[in-house]
């Protein structure tokens, strides 16, 4: 069980976002059985209710609600839903994301601003939401999604790498600036996920096919998350990197 020593039931309260696959489906189903009441976001709310389903048939506890994160209504929305559902929030996961990947020669502007959107101003808004219920409480911690492309740059993934080395820049921002609630980085490597579907410049596309022959589950990303929520409010754990053991970068 993932407890909190202020809150009355024992059991912290964890929102998720881009919850409805990949990490975030596996942080809630993980997340679930260790007893924590879980708060799921994503466009996809017929995937939501599935996954919330699951997870009510196994005695856990879950809400959703659908959240586009690059709307700051929405996530503002989404917060309160989470607070006036459990009274409390503990956890923001950041996890939304999309890697529409292709050389910047090819100029996909529209993708570039919505890696942009999703995947900085996703996190900002989460912050925005949150951070003054946090401030109330006194406690609280942001988990934000950054990626093995957020410490170094590939080709076909300029802008990509760039939204997450922003990522990074902003959780150690919020770090600096609080003494009383939590801020972790978590950047996974090669991952099994949807976010290569997005891909629709042919030759990045293959680039991760082979990329990813070498993926790790979405559950490694999860178990690293657990790990850094389980930890004693006075710890902070601040970045973990998980990639799998075959990858050279």
């Amino acid at each position: 069980m993932l407890t909190d020593d202020n809150n009355a039931n024992g059991k912290k309260v964890v929102l998720i976002t881009g919850a409805s696959s990949g990490i975030g489906k596996a942080t809630a189903l993980l997340l679930s059985q260790k007893d924590t009441q879980v708060v799921l976001g994503a466009r996809r709310t017929d995937r939501l209710a599935a996954i919330a389903s699951d997870i009510q048939s196994k005695g856990g506890s879950v809400a959703y609600r659908t959240l586009d994160v690059t709307r700051l209504e929405q996530m503002q929305d989404f917060v309160n839903f989470a607070q006036e559902k459990f009274g409390r929030i503990d956890v923001i996961v950041n996890n939304a994301g999309v890697m529409p990947l292709s050389k910047l020669e090819v100029l996909k502007i529209e993708e570039w601003n919505r890696m942009i959107d999703v995947n900085i101003r996703g996190v900002l808004h989460g912050i925005a939401a949150g951070l003054p219920l946090m401030q109330q409480q006194g406690w609280g911690q942001f988990i934000n999604l950054s990626s093995i492309g957020g410490h170094m740059v590939y080709p076909t993934a300029a802008v990509y790498c760039a939204t997450k080395f922003a990522v990074i820049a902003i959780s150690e921002g919020l770090r600096q600036e609080v003494n009383n609630i939590r801020v972790t980085v978590i950047s996974p490597g090669v991952t099994e996920s949807e976010l290569a579907d997005s891909i629709s410049d042919d030759a990045a596309r293959q680039g991760m096919q082979d990329f990813r022959r070498i993926a790790i589950s979405p559950e490694a990303i999860a178990r690293a998350i657990s790990f850094a929520i389980e930890q004693p409010n006075d710890v902070d754990v601040s970045e973990i990197i998980v990639r799998p053991t075959a990858s050279p970068y």
